[in-house]
C-alpha cells in the first residue's frame, strides 16, 4: 500500500482534540506486533504533561555542560577572540533553532518518538537506517560525555587526594584511577536511566540552574585571578576580522551547528511529553538559542582569562579548575562538572538511542535495554581519542556528526511538512501492509536522497588528525558547508523524486 492523495478526512483509530494534538481513539486497541512496544507507542494526552519550563530547564541542562564549554572555549583555543567565538555559537544555535521546531512538532501532536516518526518518511522498516545513524553519533557523544565525567573525578579528585591517586600506575596510556573513575561516572549515567523519563525530568529540573551558578562562580574565580574582568576582555584575536577568520567561521559554525544537530533529530523523543505545541516551542526557543549564548559568553571570558594568567588558554575547563589549591573550591567545581555532564549526557545521549535500539527489534529491546547497549558501544568507539584536541573535536568529529544528521533532517521536513502537511495515521506508523509500507518496508526515494546528501556534505571532508586526506577531494569545496549541503541536498532530492513518482504524500 502506497501513500494516497491529500485529505482532510479524519483518519480512523485516531482523534484530533480541539487544540490539535492527536491520539489514539478511546477504546481503539493499540497497535501491536513486531513494529511495536510499549516504549515506542503514542504517549496518551492524558500523559503530555511537559510545561515550558520544563523544556527551557531541559535546555538549560543540556546547554550548560562541560561539552558545551569546550566548544566556546575550543574557538579561543585556535585563535578567534570573545567577540568572535560568541558570534559564532550565538548564530549557529539560532539556525539549529529552526529544524529543532520543526521536528518537534511532530511530538506533542502525535505523542511519538523519533524513530516512529521517521518511518512515515523512510518507511516502517526504513526508518532503522536513520535511527541506527542516529544511535550510533550517540554512543559518540555519551562516551565523550562520559569521559569528561570521569576526568573531572580523576583530576579533581586527585588534587584532594594526592599523588597516589595522581601518578597511579599506567594502563593504556592513562592513571589505572582515570579508568575507574570513568567507570563509576559510566555506572552513575545508566543507574539514572533505569529509573526512566520522569526521572530525568525531575533531575533536569534541579540541574538546570545548579550548573548556572557555577559557571559564574568560575568567571568571578578567573576574573580575581586576572586582576578583574578588563583582562578577560582584552584578549587579542590571533586571525582579525579578515581572510583568516572568513576562513575559520564557516567550518566553526557548521561544527557549532553539528553539536545539535542530533536533537534536531530525536526532539520528538521529549515534545512527545509536551503538555501543547507552545510549551515545546517557546520552552526551545527560550532554552536553547539564550542559554547556549549566554555559557559561550561566560567560557569565553573564562578562556581568555586563563590566557592572561597562564599564558596560553586553558580550553578544557576540568583541567582550569584542577588549578586552584582550594579544597572547597575543588569539591564545588567537581560537584558542578559533574552535574552539569550528567544533565547533557543523560538526556541527549541516553534517551534517544534507548529509542532508536529498540525500534530496531521492539519485541526483544526495551527502552532500557536500548540504554544499556549505547552505554557498551560508547566505549567501544574510544571516546578519550575523540577528544583529544580542539581542532580534531570540533572540525573533525562534530563536522561528521553535522553533514551526517543534516541529510535526515531535510527528509523529515520535507516529508512532514512540505508534503504530510503533518497529517499522519498513527496506526499505519506500526502497521505491515500500511500506507508507510512502501516497497518492502522502505521508502527508496529517502534512502536515496540520504545517501547523495551524504555523500556531498562528507565527501571532501577533512579526517585528520583520524587519517590523512579527502575521501572524495573533488567535493573538498563543500566540506566547511557540510550540514547545510546535507540538509539542503536531501530536503530538495526526496521532493522531486516523490513528486516526480506521481506520488503525494499524506497522512
Amino acid at each position: 500500500m502506497t501513500d494516497t492523495a491529500p485529505t482532510a478526512r479524519p483518519i480512523p483509530g485516531q482523534v484530533t482534540l480541539p487544540d490539535g494534538r492527536v491520539e489514539l481513539a478511546p477504546g481503539t486497541t493499540p497497535p501491536s506486533g513486531p513494529y511495536a512496544n510499549q516504549d515506542l507507542l503514542p504517549v496518551p494526552v492524558a500523559r503530555r504533561t511537559w510545561t515550558t519550563y520544563n523544556f527551557s530547564a531541559l535546555w538549560v541542562g543540556m546547554a550548560h555542560n562541560t561539552a558545551s564549554w569546550t566548544l566556546a572555549s575550543g574557538l579561543i583555543a585556535v585563535g578567534m577572540d570573545w567577540k568572535q567565538a560568541v558570534f559564532t555559537i550565538a548564530l549557529a544555535n539560532l539556525i539549529v533553532l529552526a529544524p529543532m521546531l520543526l521536528t518537534g512538532h511532530a511530538g506533542p501532536k502525535y505523542g511519538i518518538p523519533f524513530p516512529v516518526f521517521a518511518r512515515a518518511s523512510f518507511g516502517v522498516r526504513g526508518a532503522n537506517l536513520p535511527a541506527v545513524v542516529r544511535a550510533l553519533v550517540a554512543c559518540g557523544w555519551f562516551g565523550i560525555q562520559t569521559w569528561i565525567g570521569g576526568e573531572a573525578i580523576y583530576f579533581l579528585a586527585g588534587k584532594l587526594i594526592g599523588d597516589g591517586w595522581r601518578n597511579a600506575g599506567h594502563i593504556g596510556g592513562h592513571a589505572w584511577t582515570m579508568w575507574l573513575s570513568f567507570a563509576v561516572f559510566w555506572a552513575i549515567q545508566v543507574a539514572i536511566i533505569h529509573r526512566g523519563m520522569e526521572t530525568i525530568r525531575r533531575f533536569e529540573n534541579w540541574a538546570a540552574p545548579f550548573v548556572l551558578v557555577g559557571a559564574f562562580v568560575m568567571l568571578w574565580w578567573m576574573s580575581g585571578k586576572a586582576g578583574g574582568v578588563g583582562p578577560l576582555f582584552d584578549q587579542p584575536s590571533r586571525l582579525g576580522w579578515g581572510g583568516d577568520f572568513w576562513k575559520l567561521f564557516w567550518p566553526s559554525l557548521m561544527g557549532m551547528i553539528g553539536f545539535w544537530s542530533t536533537l534536531s533529530l530525536n526532539i520528538p523523543d521529549f515534545t512527545r511529553y509536551g503538555r501543547s505545541q507552545r510549551a515545546q516551542t517557546w520552552g526551545q526557543a527560550l532554552g536553547l538559542p539564550t542559554t547556549m549564548t549566554l555559557f559561550a559568553f561566560l567560557s569565553v571570558l573564562v578562556t581568555s582569562g586563563s590566557q592572561a594568567v597562564y599564558g596560553e588558554p586553558v580550553w578544557d575547563p576540568v583541567q582550569l579548575a584542577a588549578k586552584t589549591d582550594n579544597p572547597a573550591g575543588l569539591l564545588y567545581a567537581l560537584v558542578t562538572v559533574l552535574v552539569a555532564t550528567l544533565s547533557v549526557n543523560i538526556a541527549a545521549n541516553l534517551v534517544s538511542p534507548a529509542f532508536d535500539f529498540s525500534n530496531v527489534a521492539p519485541r526483544k529491546v526495551s527502552f532500557r535495554t536500548g540504554a544499556l547497549i549505547t552505554a557498551v558501544l560508547a566505549v567501544l568507539i574510544f571516546p578519550w581519542k575523540l577528544y583529544s584536541d580542539p581542532q580534531g573535536y570540533i572540525f573533525t568529529w562534530l563536522g561528521l556528526v553535522g553533514g551526517l544528521l543534516g541529510t535526515v533532517a531535510g527528509i523529515l521536513v520535507a516529508d512532514y511538512w512540505l508534503l504530510r502537511r503533518t497529517r499522519l495515521d498513527l496506526g499505519d506508523l506500526y502497521r505491515p501492509g500500511g500506507k508507510y509500507w512502501y516497497t518492502g518496508g522502505w521508502n527508496w526515494r529517502a534512502v536515496v536522497a540520504f545517501l547523495a546528501g551524504g555523500v556531498l556534505s562528507l565527501g571532501g571532508a577533512s579526517l585528520k588528525p583520524l587519517t590523512d586526506g579527502r575521501p572524495i577531494p573533488a567535493l573538498a569545496p563543500l566540506a566547511d558547508y557540510g550540514w547545510a549541503v546535507g540538509l539542503g541536498t536531501s530536503l530538495v532530492l526526496y521532493l522531486t523524486l516523490t513528486l516526480a513518482s506521481g506520488r503525494r504524500a499524506a497522512g
